[in-house]
């Protein structure tokens, strides 16, 4: 007789109750219940928040909390960008790997005066959480994972700041790029950033949901939520809407565009490794790679065919396989399909002509330079 263990079961965020009632697709992600798409459909969620303004839960993202006098130097020794470059109320983006070099994950870290927060995937955040924790001991900081008392809401849009502005004591004007501050919005404290994962201006807003004696967690989601809501000018979207958004822009997801069999400089994410800052996890196998020669790099295409270019469908160059796309869609902004692969090192230049299989037929695909959607409004 054998015995099988069953999934646990799907976490829900403090907005499922409002995902639900909006009658949004309902889907398994990362562990947790979450909106696809609302009845307004993907499509029409894309252009709203490329047009006007949408708003995404994405409460399923996993934050660490490292404090201590080491924090800043552990953070810089399990991730590739430099930690100590950034200013106080500063964002960067990075990547953390292993010893191979590959990528465990990509982050966001941001720098307070007390305090760093790493955010990272939800699907990865046990993994990343153990991983990291190994380095703990040789630097003198405190790790903790704050994921379950963190919701989380992304205002995207051109008119994300004109909405907000009048909800918030925080003066968004005074936040640029890749910065935060900490205020309030509708009453609830919150603290706001200016990242974005969709090319547009937008604003992140993390709170605590765990704070005893204060509303609960459903409160607090559902002001916040009726607030933007209610201004009349923002669209509810799903993650179907975030995903064509982000490829759009050429932006990484993980799992697909990049996984712990990439390294950053096959990724063209050499950017955020900085070698010069001394050591760090992956560091000797990265300046091994760059010595030898990246063997491959991502690159972006689209097909004169208006065939659909999926996740996983097979890869030609010079009739040989190189692999598999990694995102695909047909574009709702351009009207026509994208997609990104790796391909040899030498190929991966504008104008290059490989395959995609696509249903048994050998489809001519073109790398184009990325972003695909240059007109994005990020500052």
């Amino acid at each position: 007789m054998t015995s099988t263990t069953a999934a646990p079961p799907l976490k829900r965020t403090p907005f499922h109750d409002i995902h639900a009632a909006l009658g949004a697709k309902l889907v398994p992600f990362a562990g947790y219940e979450m909106p696809v798409q609302y009845p307004t459909g993907i499509t029409a969620e894309h252009k709203a928040v490329r047009e006007r303004c949408g708003l995404f839960d994405v409460s399923h993202m996993g934050e660490f909390i490292v404090r201590g006098a080491g924090a800043v130097d552990f953070v810089n020794y399990v991730t590739t960008n430099d930690v100590a470059k950034l200013a106080v109320g500063q964002v960067h983006y990075s990547t953390i790997l292993n010893e191979r070099g590959t990528i465990e994950d990509d982050c966001l870290v941001y720098r307070f005066a007390d305090r760093l927060m790493m955010v990272v995937n939800a699907s990865n955040k046990d993994k990343d959480l153990a991983h990291i924790s190994t380095q703990l001991g040789r630097f003198d900081a405190t790790l903790e994972d704050v994921s379950e008392s963190m919701a989380l809401l992304a205002l995207q849009g051109p008119e994300a700041a004109e909405i907000l502005q009048p909800l918030t004591d925080v003066d968004l004007s005074a936040i640029g790029y890749y910065h935060f501050a900490e205020g309030t919005v509708a009453g609830v404290p919150c603290l706001v950033s200016r990242t974005g994962y969709t090319g547009e201006d937008g604003f992140e807003l993390y709170f605590d949901v765990g704070t005893p004696g204060e509303p609960s967690p459903e409160t607090r989601a559902r002001t916040l939520w009726d607030a933007l809501l209610g201004t009349g000018r923002v669209t509810p979207c799903g993650l179907g809407a975030r995903d064509s958004l982000r490829l759009e822009m050429g932006m990484a997801l993980y799992g697909n565009d990049i996984d712990d069999t990439t390294t950053p400089l096959e990724a063209n994410l050499g950017w955020l490794v900085k070698l010069g800052k001394g050591d760090f996890v992956g560091r000797q196998a990265l300046v091994a790679q760059k010595a030898q020669g990246v063997p491959r790099k991502l690159v972006g295409f689209t097909t004169t065919e208006r065939a659909f270019p999926r996740h996983g469908y097979p890869v030609f160059h010079d009739g040989q396989p190189s692999g598999v796309v990694c995102s695909g869609t047909m574009s709702p902004t351009l009207g026509i399909p994208i997609g990104t692969c790796y391909l040899p090192t030498a190929a991966a230049k504008e104008g290059t002509a490989f395959e995609i299989e696509i249903r048994g037929k050998r489809v001519p695909a073109t790398v184009v330079k990325m972003p695909f959607y240059k007109d994005g409004s990020h500052l």
